[in-house]
């Protein structure tokens, strides 16, 4: 049975399993070619805490080639090829999840960190507001995760949430000198702090229950207890929040660009038009 999700306690949660269901629907005015489509939309089979139970991807066309890979980031990414799409094309993602609040989300590779969890991207480069911040915040609290929950706040109370002034090519310098965005911004404003304060952090994109569209948050990786392994905490800038059980998460990368749910190219001479919907059920709980 479902349970409702605005009614959890998630502070005092230890186990709990989802079922997402997303839809992406692609139509065009005129037949396309050589469609070569490229979806990340469903998790790893282990990501930390979280393990996949099933998963499904299906195709409405016919006459699809599909070939499954894993990313250099240890993203499931499917890539889809059609010669030809009539009218139509859509991808509709099943995918089954379990999460625990008992594990630790242990980065592969250990500690130092990898040095892309470093470096500025396009998206997430600081301008000369941003280092200061990041020098002004590296200055009250010491580094780790006090200094990470420092960022997320100060994130959160320089941006206003707001649709439709920022789009995916809006780089983090730009959503801040505007004070407002969605939550790909906050997460982009709080990598580049992060990364102009030397923590490393990746972007991440998923789900929060509960919530409508897509959503993306920040994890700083820092060492753990013993020094040699590299432990993923997980912060949500839009909510000024840790990110929890309450999470799902499909992908991690650099920015937005790296974790796209769903791109790609093809031949014709119109653009499309594209529609998605999508449920995620919280099915149980301890």
């Amino acid at each position: 049975m479902a349970a409702d999700p605005t009614s959890v306690d998630w502070a005092h949660a230890h186990r709990a399993s989802y079922r997402l269901r997303q839809t992406f629907r692609y139509e065009y005015a005129e037949p396309i070619t050589d469609l070569n489509h490229r979806l990340v939309v469903i998790p790893p089979a282990r990501f930390g805490d979280q393990r996949r139970v099933y998963h499904d991807l299906l195709v409405e066309l016919n006459e699809v080639r599909r070939q499954d890979r894993v990313d250099r980031f240890g993203n499931f990414v499917v890539d889809v090829f059609a010669p030809e799409v009539p009218r139509a094309i859509e991808f509709t993602a099943e995918v089954s999840i379990e999460r625990s609040a008992s594990e630790p989300n242990v980065v592969g590779g250990g500690w130092p960190a990898e040095d892309w969890l470093l470096e500025p991207t396009v998206l997430t480069a600081p301008d000369e507001r941003i280092q200061e911040a990041a020098d002004r915040l590296a200055m009250r609290a010491d580094w780790g995760l006090p200094l990470a929950d420092q960022i997320n706040d100060w994130v959160y109370q320089s941006l206003t949430y707001r649709y439709e002034v920022t789009g995916v090519r809006t780089t983090a310098a730009q959503a801040l000198a505007m004070g407002a965005g969605v939550c790909q911004d906050y997460a982009h404003v709080m990598l580049a702090v992060c990364r102009a304060c030397g923590l490393p952090s990746r972007y991440v994109s998923g789900h929060m229950i509960g919530q409508g569209g897509t959503h993306a948050w920040v994890e700083v990786v820092l060492p753990g207890a013993t020094g040699h392994d590299a432990i993923a905490w997980a912060f949500d800038p839009t909510h000024a929040s840790r990110a929890g059980l309450g999470y799902v998460t499909i992908a991690v990368g650099r920015d937005y660009a790296d974790v796209a749910p769903t791109s790609g190219t093809y031949r014709s001479g119109g653009a499309g038009t594209l529609t998605t919907s999508k449920v995620v059920t919280l099915t149980d709980l301890e």
